[in-house]
């Protein structure tokens, strides 16, 4: 049985700190009196005290109340220029091992001692000034009495006018002086566990904190950080009683905030010689392609260019403070049914930082962030939304098309700038958002035309949103033998490899199938590397590649922009325009995201072409026109060169035969016109109609137009 520690003396934990304080510390103890009040804080190391004071490392995690306000005395008694009573503080971090505890296995056993809660800040309140030592006035007598507080919430008064303070002895009425009373700067945080340790269903538990003085205003809604703090309960209430069931929260002593990415993924070093191995690889890029949910049939370019965005570019900062972003953003519309939302899943489970939520069903922060008022405070405080949890990882969101008209407008700075600001209820903020975007959308009228209307017409989405996507995959659902041949045979592999293996789960070897049927049925759904191991890789690489163009990719790329422009755009410069500078930025990042997987930081010519074939590829699906051209106006404005061609002749011609006469023109002669210019009945009439929805044409009566 484990021998319970006995509570040192506080001259005994005074008298240690003095002695590590001088001998360690004076230099910087001397530091922070010069700077004083602007410091207010010593940060001592534990692995300080675990060295030179073992007694006072083993002391600070079961009584750590008793042994900071030792360290606060130790302070004072030792010759600096602070004044006579400072407001310092004495903070440890960087606790042991034995001190880390998830949210989730907080238990009794932790309450009242030095803990370090790892996670990522949901909210964060505004800084108030919370009452810490209150000075009241005795309305019998006049006497001013003190009253330490050292509850949070609720305000503590004397019981009576303390005659050893001079006052009457009496429990008559007191009124607080707040002007002689000391208050301190206090803010009240809501941490959640990490998405990257969760798996499954599981939903992130929270834990209110609550930070004081210096620590204040320093975390935004989206930190990743670690607060060392005590575990203090609180009783709840049931109106006027108090329950014996009591609430938890931190009182935080100090705050480490995450600077490395991807630190929570622990590599071995076993780990890296085997990454190394697979970026030597010369068939690596099919390799990852067919570990990207090998459930899901098919559809090797989407799952090439979801590999590229999980390794992501490189993201640049410029001398005069602008920023150019390094995720790629993909987005994915096609019909029901063609595995859109499960491969949206699997790349959130193997991202080493991934978030999947819903356009339609989010929180009420949203995709973005919001200011929401506390219920029992009252105080506004900002919530982190999805695209801020997912920060330097992966968003995931389904139904993109379905997010809220308040989303979708923040939206537009997050994917672009990597940030979301904010101005509500006196709060003005900007979070971090720097995340990719994987989306997926489903079509107005339920299945992907190509042949009708652009994708901004067929996607409840506005064309400026869509434009700032890198790459967009229409996903059509088409009968083919062939091809539905080979589908069938994969989903009936991969449901009999399930069923298998539920049947010997039941039934083990007793039953009809062996191990060796499991194994031989579960090589259709078997990743070549491991999930596991895949999100290491990509932590790895986005952690240690900085790729750089070489000479000769930069030339393939400039060559290829300036000769797609110059073909397209006609003599006169009149034609489509085929791409701009946001795709030549998208080949960039595509670019290096591919040298990123070959664990290289050279981007080469190979890689310049893998981002050329993906580019073209999706270019050639939503943004081709009748000729075979590229026109990017599609995607940019929701309009290609040639319909807008069409609408503007169109309009002249409903003018020009409308001209003088109320009633308008026939839409059998304005059909007959349009045919002497090369427009076909279909193609016109499909622009009358949407003349006529927008307001630009004006129908007096059924089958006649004029200019409105």
């Amino acid at each position: 049985m484990q021998e319970t520690m006995v509570h040192p003396s506080e001259e005994v934990l005074i008298r240690n700190w003095e002695e590590l304080l001088r001998k360690y510390y004076k230099a910087r103890l001397n530091e922070v009196a010069i700077e004083y009040p602007d410091t207010r804080s010593l940060v001592v190391s534990y692995w300080d005290l675990d060295r030179h004071s073992q007694g006072l490392a083993e002391h600070l995690l079961e009584f750590p109340t008793a042994v900071l306000a030792a360290a606060q005395k130790a302070v004072r008694a030792i010759d600096t220029p602070l004044p006579e009573t400072p407001r310092l503080h004495v903070r440890v971090d960087h606790l042991p091992e034995q001190a880390r505890v998830d949210i989730r296995e907080l238990r009794s056993k932790n309450l009242n001692r030095l803990v370090a809660i790892k996670g990522l800040v949901k909210r964060a309140s505004d800084v108030r000034p919370r009452l810490e030592d209150a000075i009241f006035r005795c309305l019998r007598c006049n006497a001013a009495i003190s009253e330490p507080q050292d509850e949070f919430n609720t305000m503590k008064e004397p019981l009576q006018c303390y005659e050893d303070q001079g006052g009457c002895g009496h429990s008559s009425g007191f009124k607080l002086l707040s002007e002689k009373s000391r208050f301190v700067d206090s803010q009240k945080l809501e941490v959640q566990e990490s998405p990257e340790n969760l798996r499954g269903g599981e939903q992130p538990q929270r834990l209110v904190m609550f930070v004081e003085d210096d620590l204040c205003g320093h975390v935004a809604p989206g930190d990743r950080i670690v607060a060392n703090g005590v575990i203090r309960a609180v009783p709840k209430k049931q109106g006027n009683a108090k329950s014996n069931v009591f609430d938890i929260h931190l009182q935080v002593v100090s705050v480490e905030v995450e600077t490395k990415a991807y630190q929570d993924v622990v590599i071995t070093p076993e780990d890296e010689v085997e990454i190394e191995r697979l970026s030597k690889d010369p068939t690596i890029y099919d390799t990852l392609v067919r570990s990207v949910a090998p459930t899901i049939y098919g559809m090797e370019m989407e799952k090439e260019a979801l590999i590229l965005s999980l390794f992501g570019g490189v993201e640049k900062r410029m001398n005069d403070g602008s920023r150019l972003r390094g995720d790629i953003h993909i987005l994915m519309v096609g019909d029901p049914g063609v595995a859109k939302s499960q491969l949206l899943r699997y790349a959130a489970r193997i991202s080493p930082r991934g978030i999947y939520t819903s356009g339609k069903s989010s929180s009420s922060a949203g995709l973005t962030a919001a200011a929401v008022r506390d219920e029992i405070e009252g105080r506004w405080t900002l919530e982190a939304g999805a695209m801020v949890l997912a920060d330097r990882g992966l968003c995931c969101i389904d139904e993109i098309d379905k997010m809220t008209e308040e989303d979708r407008s923040a939206m537009h700075e997050a994917l672009e700038q990597g940030t979301v600001s904010i101005a509500k209820a006196g709060i003005t903020a900007s979070l971090n958002s720097r995340c990719s975007v994987l989306g997926a959308a489903n079509p107005k009228d339920g299945r992907f035309d190509t042949k009708y209307g652009s994708i901004a017409e067929q996607i409840d989405m506005p064309p400026a949103l869509l434009s700032r996507f890198d790459v967009i995959f229409p996903m059509t659902d088409k009968p083919n033998a062939e091809k539905d041949a080979a589908l069938a045979t994969h989903i009936l592999g991969v449901h009999r490899a399930g069923e298998i293996r539920e049947y010997r789960g039941k039934h083990g070897d007793q039953g009809l199938y062996t191990a060796t049927d499991e194994e031989a049925a579960m090589v259709v759904v078997q990743p070549p590397v491991d999930p596991k191991l895949l999100r290491k890789y990509v932590a790895y690489a986005r952690n240690n590649c900085y790729p750089v163009l070489t000479a000769d990719a930069q030339a393939r790329i400039r060559n290829y922009y300036v000769d797609l422009r110059k073909q397209a755009g006609g003599e006169d410069g009149s034609g489509p325009i085929p791409l701009t500078p946001r795709q030549l930025e998208a080949l960039v990042r595509l670019t290096e995201a591919s040298a990123k997987v070959r664990l290289s930081n050279e981007a080469a010519m190979p890689d310049v072409e893998r981002a050329l074939r993906v580019v073209e590829y999706y270019l050639r699906k939503v943004a081709g026109d009748e000729q075979g051209l590229f026109d990017i106006d599609k995607i940019a404005s929701g309009v290609g060169h040639s319909q807008r061609d069409r609408i503007h002749r169109i309009v002249i011609i409903v003018d020009d035969m409308s001209r003088g006469n109320d009633e308008g023109a026939h839409v059998d002669d304005i059909l007959a016109k349009a045919r002497t210019q090369g427009i076909s009945d279909e193609d016109a009439r499909q622009v009358l109609e949407r003349l006529a929805h927008d307001g630009r044409l004006f129908c007096p009566r059924p089958g006649r137009y004029r200019k409105a």
